[in-house]
Formats: C-alpha cells, structure tokens, sequence
C-alpha cells in the first residue's frame, strides 16, 4: 500500500464486502451483486455523481473476475488506445482467456467514433467493457453501446453511509489513519458527513485534511474538533452541475414553484441554485418568463415587478 497516496484513494475497496452502500443494485440478491460473486462479468454501464462508487466498483469487479484487466481514462485515451486493447486481447499470449476486461472511466468524455470502436469487439465478447460515467448514459453514450451493456445507476450516499466509510478510515491501520494517534472531537465525523453530499471522496479529503492540520495536543495526538472540521468543509456540497441533470431539475422545481404560488419552495431552490453558483441573471431571466408567460395578464403588474 502506498501511504503517499490520498487517504480517499487508500480506502477504495477491494472486496465486495468492504463496499458501502448502494443497496438498491448490490444488495442481496441483485442482478449485479450475483453477477459479481459468480465472476462471470459482462459489459455493464455505471451512471452517478462523483465519490459514489463507480471506480471502485469497477476495481472489485475485476478482483472478482479471472480477467485481466486494462484502464483508460476517456480524457486522455483515444482511438488507438482501444485499438492497442483489443489487440492484446486478441493476442493468446498475452491473453490466454482471449477476452480480457475494459474500465473506461469517464466514458461519455469519447465521442461517436471512439464509442463505435468499441462495438464490435463488446459484441463477441472480447472486450468485457465496464464503462463509468458521471452524466445520463441514455444521453451521452452511444444508443448501440448501451444496447450491448446492462446500465446501472448509482445514487448519492446517505450520510449514514459516508459515516461509515469515515470510521474505517480512522480504525483501519494498513489503509486509513488507524495507525495514528488521533482525538476525533463528537459529533465531527457526523458533521464531515453530512455536509458531504452523498460524496465519499469529499469526506474523506476533508478527513485528511483536518488530520495533516490538527494540532498536536498534550499527550501527543492530533486534535480535530469541529472548527477544524468546518474549516476544511467551509461549504456544504450540494449535488448541482452548470449544464447536466441537476441544473435543470433545480431550475424546473423552481418554476413549477412559483407556477404553484409555492413561495418557500420557490425561496428553496433560488437558494439552492445561488449557493452552488447559478449564475444571477440566468435566474432573473427565469423569473421574468414565468411572470410574462404562466402569470401574463392574470396580473399585468406581475411583469414590472420581475423586470
């Protein structure tokens, strides 16, 4: 294990046992869990935010599986890449089972031409491909790619779950922090928790964080208190993006608010949508069209007081 390695990066698991939350596609039972124990993998699409699962996910796959396995990031992998894969897997030399296994992280990042070079090798199988992506897989990954893989969508981890993960991060003393002498203040680990949003990797850099600057108290540990805490989580993270899903179902409840004469839920989402950067004038322009079209002359003031 290398200990220079973030501490978010340490505590990926590598069975599925240590694997956190995600119930509604790994619990007992399900298609994906049975797929995993019985190591007979096959194409998959995982869809969700950041710091939810889906590389390490992909990681205990291949674990589980007899495959080898190839990674490529789509930001900085191309045509070639893919090409030079299915070479080696072709290749009984260097792949023995003739079919080995394909993590693209970040898969929406390649486009048409690069997913459709993907195709015929996930169709016979010799490319077991197990793609990650944080936007609508339905949207951004090639319609003929999907109908080849089964999709998956991971949720936002409750904090319950990030708790979790914060705690074995401090007890574990191969991967986390359990060989460190630390006086974790009450009710920190919650607090890193919840103000993660669903985030493992947000929570976990904040613990590391907090850990690198404590104080050094009395009898030698390290202190981290809840000012600390705050200090390294000064912003509550909320699940939002500038173009993709979450913006524009935050901008939707917000005007179905206001078409609702719903005015705390109105104030909710403006706020939601400021605190994670909207941009002002795009909601003004909102505010404007709901008082010009949904209101109109049902209330031809509505319109001057908007502009």
């Amino acid at each position: 294990m290398d200990v220079t390695a973030p501490l978010a990066h340490r505590m990926k698991p590598e069975t599925l046992d240590q694997f956190v939350g995600q119930e509604a596609i790994l619990g007992q039972g399900k298609a994906l869990r049975r797929m995993i124990l019985s190591g007979k993998v096959s194409s998959i699409i995982l869809s969700g935010p950041p710091g939810t699962g889906k590389t390490s996910l992909a990681k205990v796959i291949a674990g589980r599986s007899s495959l080898r396995l190839i990674k490529l990031n789509a930001v900085t992998s191309g045509v070639a890449d893919i090409k030079e894969a299915i070479a080696e897997a072709q290749n009984r030399m260097l792949t023995p089972e003739g079919r080995l296994l394909l993590f693209i992280d970040e898969i929406h990042r390649f486009n048409k031409a690069q997913q459709d070079a993907l195709l015929p090798s996930v169709e016979d199988g010799t490319i077991v491909l197990v793609g990650a992506t944080t936007e609508n897989p339905f949207f951004e990954v090639n319609k003929a790619l999907i109908s080849r893989s089964s999709v998956f969508i991971l949720e936002p981890l409750r904090t319950g779950d990030v708790l979790r993960i914060l705690r074995m991060a401090v007890e574990d003393g191969v991967r986390g922090l359990g060989g460190m002498d630390l006086d974790i203040g009450e009710g920190v680990l919650e607090f890193m928790a919840e103000r993660s949003g669903g985030d493992s990797r947000v929570a976990l850099n904040a613990l590391e964080l907090a850990v690198a600057t404590g104080v050094m108290g009395a009898g030698g540990s390290i202190k981290v208190d809840m000012a600390a805490a705050a200090d390294c989580m000064q912003k509550k993270v909320l699940p939002y993006d500038k173009s993709g899903d979450s913006h524009y179902d935050n901008i939707s409840a917000f005007i179905k608010s206001m078409r609702g004469s719903d005015p705390d839920a109105a104030v909710f989402y403006l706020a939601r949508a400021l605190h994670s950067g909207e941009s002002p004038e795009f909601l003004a322009r909102r505010i404007v069209i709901c008082a010009s079209e949904d209101v109109g002359m049902a209330n031809p003031s509505a319109i001057q007081v908007a502009v």
